[in-house]
């Protein structure tokens, strides 16, 4: 049972809904997560922003962090870039939360693209706020942008091996690095694409979900495979 937050808005926000359900509220999930854990044989359950995230932490098996809007920079002691996106202040207390409930109790994690930069903000880290040549949202989701390199002896070696060809739908990246994570990826240009910490959490800054690979790429099926034992 692998746990994967979401985040709200309001009806008004999303097309189709009647005038009278306007301010009604709405949770959203990226259907692709969902689809790489059901694909590597996990079973995904949604998380609302009204969860007790101690409760998720007893009884879910793995959680996503997925992909989204930027995390508050306050919550790393910076002040915000202009071209920083919308804040979510609820999804990022649901996910901090959720992220050390999992970690208190051994759940393995699985964090993408925002996901590792909540991981690295819950561990004392910082982010680059804006590296708007990384965003590449002039070419379909799933094209290939460049080469990530893999730190021999990472679970993320053991993965996909010396390196991957990966997509790039990001602005933010991970600057300081939090305590207790280790670097396992970069890109051709020295970014972080990717951290672990002890053998029960892999983040990544590309979007695996939205891979042509997704039903075979190995990340999901790791999740499952630890999140079984």
């Amino acid at each position: 049972m692998i746990g994967l937050p979401g985040r709200r808005k309001r009806a008004f926000e999303v097309s189709g809904f009647p005038e009278p359900m306007a301010n009604s509220d709405v949770d959203l999930y990226m259907a692709d997560y969902a689809r790489g854990v059901i694909e590597a044989g996990g079973i995904p359950v949604h998380i609302p922003i009204d969860v007790d995230p101690t409760a998720v932490g007893e009884r879910l098996d793995g959680i996503v962090l997925p992909g989204g809007t930027d995390i508050d920079p306050i919550l790393y002691g910076a002040d915000p870039d202009p071209e920083l996106l919308p804040l979510e202040p609820e999804r990022d207390d649901l996910e901090l939360a959720l992220l050390s409930a999992a970690l208190e109790a051994e759940v393995p994690v699985l964090g993408i693209c925002r996901g590792i930069q909540v991981l690295n903000v819950h561990q004392g880290g910082t982010l680059h706020q804006h590296v708007p040549e990384h965003g590449r949202f002039d070419l379909p989701i799933d094209s290939t942008i460049h080469e990530v390199s893999f730190a021999e002896g990472s679970t993320l070696h053991e993965l996909y091996g010396p390196s991957a060809q990966v997509n790039s739908l990001h602005h933010q990246t991970v600057a300081d690095l939090g305590h207790d994570l280790t670097v396992t990826a970069r890109a051709d240009d020295g970014t972080i694409e990717g951290v672990e910490m002890g053998d029960h959490v892999v983040a990544v800054q590309w979007h695996p979900e939205m891979m042509p690979t997704r039903p075979t790429d190995p990340i999901f099926g790791w999740l499952v495979e630890r999140a079984s034992r």
